[in-house]
């Protein structure tokens, strides 16, 4: 695209405003910094619920889409479960008999549910993602299985069970029982168990290269198991990516990266005026004081739970959903996560256990997530923990509303200004930023920016500055 270079303002003003309307993808990253930098460091990742993300609802469906999300830049590729769902106590809220029942409930951990394809289906899908250079992680649930698992018949010793002698349901870690009534408790304080987890975790790695897991509510499962599993599957292949459904730092001696939860609650109270921006400020203290400096969180705006039972991003973020996600694809720490049918407008609840596919309508939509993830991997500033810069604050007159900050690595700096409100604001800001020409990364115009000026930003727009002029075309 044709760029334009505004030439002698000493800040950002109206003359320059941008529209925030997405006007290409093309990205690439830094050879500078990347030569000696792995995967991790410059991923984003993408949920793929396969029941929903095609009218087919199969593995093979969803492979045929493989180019496209590869273009949009994503690095990893988180399954949901593609086990077989049980039988026995499957929910049907409906009562209409058409139930599929829940991902999570699991009765064969080493097999592919019959209704999404064939173990050759899966193994097609992990290859083409890998030719594509996308990493697969394959949801794991470790704290509990269906009451028709094999396992209950053959090892009843792996369950915990109730005063009755019955195996229980599923409980929370205070002991009491959960509302998941379709699923079993298993027992970790049987080591039998601990071996036989870990070989059918070792089972996908083997028979089909995936690279590692995301482990479904790893809190309530035992840290120790935690800490003496994932050195085993690291034996079985070393370059594999953990990530707990959890948002506490003990988690991180084995983990990769854990679950954004604060965050994310965080941004749903902004976005209600429950909040000021500045709880982010919060935020970042607490992963300084609290969190190893190599720390990932998966950060986002949406994911399968988000969708199904708190309301779609529209009905969460209004018309800020965008801006609350360039927040999450450049604060540090941060991996933004990308959910089937988001960057396609996804604009109602997904049934959860129903057929209910996806509806993809809005191409537009799919540019501007495609340039905030590429842009986070062609900027060494914006990679992820510890590769990444860090964050410092830009103070401005309006810091209820407007979160900005600046990240540099090296040579590279970029520039982040966000409205998380809905009304407009003008406002100065004084911030550690090096007089220089920077790429608007959305819309690709060139600015002057200064380390103190004067900005207006409309309801909910974000601008974000690349001191690296190649990023958009």
């Amino acid at each position: 695209m044709k760029k334009h270079f505004i030439a002698g303002l000493a800040a950002v003003t109206l003359l320059v405003a941008c529209d925030n309307k997405s006007k290409s993808t093309s990205t690439e990253t830094s050879s500078e910094f990347a030569s000696n930098i792995g995967w991790k460091s410059t991923a984003s990742i993408y949920e793929v619920n396969i029941r929903q993300h095609t009218p087919e609802g199969t593995i093979a469906a969803f492979t045929q889409d493989l180019d496209r999300i590869s273009r949009m830049g994503v690095g990893i590729l988180w399954i949901m479960p593609v086990q077989p769902i049980g039988m026995q106590g499957r929910k049907d809220p409906k009562d209409n008999g058409k139930s599929l029942g829940s991902y999570y409930s699991i009765s064969d951990y080493t097999a592919v549910n019959p209704e999404f394809g064939t173990e050759a289906d899966f193994k097609a899908m992990v290859d083409k993602a890998h030719e594509l250079g996308m990493k697969v992680i394959l949801d794991w649930v470790a704290n509990h299985t269906a009451f028709d698992h094999h396992w209950a018949s053959e090892h009843p010793e792996f369950y915990n069970h109730d005063e009755n002698g019955d195996i229980s349901v599923a409980r929370n870690n205070d002991g009491t029982l959960t509302d998941w009534t379709d699923v079993a408790d298993l027992n970790y304080d049987e080591p039998g168990l601990h071996k036989a987890m870990v070989e059918e975790m070792s089972w996908w790695i083997s028979q089909f290269d995936i690279d590692g897991f995301r482990c479904d509510v790893a809190g309530y499962v035992p840290h120790e198991f935690w800490q003496s599993a994932i050195p085993q599957l690291h034996d079985v292949k070393d370059d594999i990516f953990m990530l707990a459904e959890w948002d506490e730092p003990y988690l991180h001696d084995v983990f990769d990266m854990t679950y954004g939860w604060d965050f994310h609650h965080r941004t749903n109270e902004v976005a209600k005026g429950k909040a000021y921006a500045t709880t982010f400020d919060d935020y970042k203290r607490h992963l300084d004081t609290a969190y190893p400096a190599d720390a990932m969180k998966m950060l986002f705006t949406t994911n399968h739970d988000e969708n199904s039972w708190n309301g779609t991003v529209y009905e969460r973020y209004g018309d800020g959903h965008k801006a609350f996600f360039v927040l999450c694809a450049t604060y540090e720490h941060g991996m933004p996560l990308i959910y089937s049918g988001q960057e396609a407008g996804l604009d109602h609840r997904l049934e959860f256990f129903y057929k209910d596919t996806v509806t993809w309508k809005n191409p537009n939509l799919e540019a501007f997530y495609a340039i905030a993830i590429k842009t986070k991997t062609a900027n060494p500033a914006l990679w992820n923990a510890p590769d990444g810069g860090e964050q410092e604050k830009i103070t401005t007159t309006n810091d209820a509303n407007v979160y900005a900050f600046t990240r540099k690595k090296g040579d590279n700096t970029v520039i982040v200004f966000i409205n998380l409100s809905n009304v407009p604001t003008s406002f100065t800001y004084n911030g550690n930023i090096e007089t220089n020409t920077y790429e608007e990364v959305f819309t690709g115009n060139l600015l002057n920016l200064e380390s103190t000026g004067a900005m207006d930003l409309g309801p909910y727009e974000y601008m974000v500055f690349s001191s690296q002029i190649t990023g958009v075309e």
